[in-house]
């Protein structure tokens, strides 16, 4: 000031006196070479040294004796703290085809060489290893397969004799490895969610050589040898397995076509389990005969023999048991089938009616916790630094006092690990000095009673209202599709003020719900700013509006002189004002401007000065703005009672308050509808692909309808199954439900199958389904404990690791269960009825006197008068 200079001038004067240099230095135009990058360290006392121009006497000065020079870092409201200490966060991840477990291994060896050259004061850690997740994930399914099989084996070993149990469980690793040469082809890995889909065909694959195998093992006990009835047993059932594969193959299509992220995560599994269908069918109809058509009649002695006797004498007591009690209790049904009909579709309807009324709760993805909890805040935007830091000062105590709390409880475990700060972080999409992320690293979840969500409870409890907030958040998943908002509308309007004002409408009746937490209004209205209009006396001076944005630019933002490369960074050189005239606003309005002429003039007296503010985002849809009203649900199984209950009754008084606003569902729920409407589409198309084929074994379009009715029973036992387990449903449920729907036609096909064959061999339409049933008794009890213990690992797994695998596991597998006795007790009642309705429709002078000899027997059958 004193030597009537500005921030431009000084800045001109080093840019037109310093010229770079080849090799990174720069020439003054006195000829010295001050600043060479690459071999000085002392920058800031060569810059020091450069002459600069005065305004008064024309005569140079040197720049230190006008400015302070400093070589530092650029200012910034984004750092990071690990444990109270400046941190910084390196995510690493793969560029190849590396697999987690050989990234993780090379950046821990990194790590602890890193640990040996680091100087005093300065430390490395590794953080959120999560390819100890994927290990965790890869052995817990391992294990359950391994586990699954083994039940496989021993369930086959005590229905059929031992041999043959060998070979129809050897159907499984051999389809197994016939997949593993396809799906590659198919671009499928070996990951989470693939070697999932081998376990949900673990049990269902082995269906059809059971079928297969049993009907040998039939043949085989009528006194056939090995050859004849393995020709016979496969030649006999090959029609109605190939069938049901293909079924099966259908009923897992829709999951190939659901959109969306969840379409993208999980359409590996009915490429995987497709693939080894048809493996298994091709094995089950001609390696499996073909291994049991060689087998030996053997004497067995020692353990084995005693092993052996012990099959046949169990294989014979079941086979007494069915015709001593499943026969009878099965004929008792078919006498009153239209009341075994009644009943069976009222238990239908009232699980469909609980699962309608929201009681069980729906969610898009089970939520899979972490081992750190996250905590984001954000604060009014253009908030000063020190607030956000007050906040995380209370944040991180507060934390502190959990951990203390249960290390107290606990005999002095540790519960925490480290604790993570980032200050300058995006939040709802928008990052500064004012928000706020805070991650807390647990132990392990093994070595601790406390659950990340637990934690989090307790930490929200500890924190109470903090104020000043825009948002607060506290979140224990671990991403994926099952983490984020609960519950989010977007509501729009031409109007920006009655857009927010509705939102904070909203906002305040989702509040009114205990289960909601964590509401946002969506609305961000912006950092504070101070907007300039020229005022006559600036005008007469000269000043131009781009010329007060120039000075006050340069005051604040700095000139910049020049860039020059050091090593790998390039340094700027600024100049600006000092940061103590920088910090106040008073210092704003007392600034002083000059004009071209060199007169100088205060800036409250240049210019006009409004306040305003600058929106961070504007969102529009139609050319309306838009804003999203969001808010965390607990549990978040409820989201889906809350949006009906917003939908029914708060939005629709809301758009009638304020006329010309429209809202529609975002977030998880736009996506579950997404998923859900896509999946049952899929599933229409799949059940007309089923009729069609069923209708080819058949030869009618009548009988397919008894298999297409039994399909929505299968819904009773997977909703059954969530209730025991306490589960409540989710988009993976349903997954398991359009799945089951292929599975539960395995067994009705095979069954039908034959008593049709029955009924070709003269035997009425009772008695044919009577033997049906005892004939198809033990094969279709096989499959259900196969499929259903193959699954039962990952149903009763603990581990959280397999949380998000479940409810697909419990559809499947309860099921399949209760679809058994659909298949042993529902379908031979709806052969019947259907046979009652085309004795309705035939005409009466196609039979003798008024009915025919299937007809009397079936009478004579129903009033137990027939004796033979």
């Amino acid at each position: 000031r004193a030597y009537n200079l500005t921030l431009a001038q000084v800045a001109q004067t080093l840019r037109e006196g310093a010229v770079e240099l080849p090799g990174g230095g720069i020439k003054t135009s006195a000829g010295e070479i001050l600043v060479r990058m690459q071999e000085r360290q002392d920058y800031a006392a060569d810059f020091a040294k450069l002459p600069v121009l005065t305004n008064n006497s024309g005569s140079q000065l040197l720049l230190e004796d006008i400015a302070v020079i400093s070589d530092g870092f650029e200012e910034t409201d984004r750092y990071a703290e690990y444990n109270g200490q400046r941190a910084m966060m390196i995510d690493v991840y793969r560029v190849g085809e590396q697999t987690p477990i050989e990234v993780a291994d090379a950046v821990l060896a990194e790590v602890a060489s890193l640990e040996q050259q680091l100087p005093p004061g300065v430390a490395v850690a590794a953080l959120n290893d999560r390819s100890q997740v994927f290990r965790d994930r890869l052995d817990l399914l391992l294990n359950n397969g391994y586990l699954g099989l083994g039940l496989v084996l021993v369930l086959l070993a005590i229905f059929l004799e031992a041999r043959l149990a060998f070979w129809v469980t050897m159907g499984i690793p051999i389809s197994f490895l016939g997949a593993f040469l396809i799906l590659p082809l198919l671009g499928v890995s070996i990951n989470m969610i693939s070697m999932f889909a081998f376990i949900i065909a673990l049990g269902i694959v082995v269906d059809d050589a059971i079928v297969v195998g049993e009907n040998v093992y039939k043949f085989r006990q009528q006194g056939l040898s090995p050859l004849k009835a393995a020709i016979a047993g496969a030649r006999e059932v090959a029609m109605p397995v190939t069938f049901s594969v293909l079924t099966n193959v259908v009923a897992f299509m829709p999951l190939y076509f659901v959109p969306g992220q969840m379409g993208k995560i999980f359409q590996v599994i009915p490429l995987v389990v497709i693939t080894v269908f048809l493996v298994s069918l091709i094995e089950s109809l001609f390696v499996l005969p073909a291994h049991l058509g060689h087998l030996k009649e053997n004497q067995r002695s020692g353990l084995m023999g005693a092993l052996h006797n012990w099959q046949q004498g169990f294989s014979s007591a079941f086979g007494r048991w069915i015709g001593r009690c499943y026969a009878p209790f099965l004929r008792l049904l078919l006498r009153h089938r239209y009341l075994t009909l009644t009943i069976a579709s009222a238990v239908l309807i009232l699980t469909l009616s609980l699962v309608l009324s929201g009681r069980m709760g729906m969610t898009l993805f089970p939520k899979i916790e972490s081992d750190y909890a996250l905590v984001t805040a954000a604060l009014p935007y253009g908030s000063a630094i020190a607030q956000t830091e007050a906040v995380r000062d209370r944040l991180l105590t507060s934390a502190a006092e959990v951990a203390a709390e249960y290390a107290a409880n606990s005999g002095n475990q540790a519960l925490v690990i480290g604790s993570f700060a980032y200050i300058g972080g995006s939040v709802d999409g928008i990052s500064g000095g004012h928000s706020l992320k805070i991650k807390v690293y647990l132990v392990d979840a093994e070595q601790r009673s406390l659950s990340t969500n637990e934690f989090s409870s307790l930490w929200r409890a500890r924190s109470g209202e903090v104020g000043g907030l825009e948002s607060l958040a506290f979140e224990s998943d671990s991403g994926g599709p099952g983490s984020g908002k609960g519950l989010t509308v977007k509501l729009s309007h031409s109007d920006l003020g009655i857009l927010e004002i509705a939102g904070q409408d909203l906002a305040i009746e989702l509040a009114a719900y205990t289960m909601v937490q964590d509401v946002n209004d969506g609305f961000a209205p912006g950092k504070e700013q101070l907007d300039f209009k020229m005022r006559p006396e600036g005008l007469s001076l000269g000043l131009s509006a781009q010329g007060v944005a120039s000075q006050v630019r340069n005051a604040y933002d700095g000139a910049e002189v020049l860039r020059q490369q050091r090593g790998r960074n390039e340094v700027s050189v600024v100049v600006r004002r000092p940061k103590s005239e920088r910090i106040s606003e008073y210092d704003l309005e007392e600034m002083i401007l000059r004009s071209p002429a060199g007169i100088e003039i205060p800036l409250r007296e240049a210019v006009d000065i409004e306040r305003g503010r600058a929106y961070t985002s504007i969102d529009r849809q139609d050319g309306r703005r838009l804003i999203s009203v969001s808010a965390d649900v607990k549990p978040v199984e409820q989201a889906g009672r809350i949006s009906s209950t917003l939908q029914a009754e708060i939005l629709p008084q809301l758009t009638e308050r304020y006329p010309g606003l429209s809202f529609e569902f975002g977030g998880k729920q736009a996506e579950m509808a997404e998923s859900m409407s896509s999946l049952f589409l899929g599933l229409g198309l799949a059940m007309l692909m089923i009729y069609g084929l069923l209708a080819i074994p058949f030869r009618s379009y009548l009988q397919p309808m008894i298999i297409m009715l039994s399909i929505p029973f299968g819904i009773v036992g997977a909703v059954i199954g969530h209730l025991l387990l306490g589960y409540s449903l989710s988009v993976m449920s349903m997954f398991g439900v359009v799945a089951l729907s292929g599975v539960v036609v395995n067994d009705s096909l095979v069954l039908i199958d034959f008593a049709n064959r029955q009924r070709q061999n003269g035997a009425s339409a009772f008695s044919a389904v009577v033997e049906s049933g005892i004939l198809r008794f033990r094969p279709i009890l096989l499959t259900t404990l196969t499929t259903f213990c193959g699954l039962m690992p990952m149903i009763f797994e603990t581990s959280r690791q397999a949380r998000f695998l479940i409810h697909m596991a419990i559809s499947l597998g309860f099921g399949i269960l209760f679809a058994t006795l659909i298949a042993l007790l529902l379908v031979p009642c709806l052969y019947l009825i259907v046979e009652d309705l085309r004795q309705l429709v035939q005409p009466k002078a196609t039979q003798p006197n008024g009915a025919n000899a299937g007809q009397i027997a079936d009478l004579c059958e129903s009033q137990s008068l027939r004796r033979g």
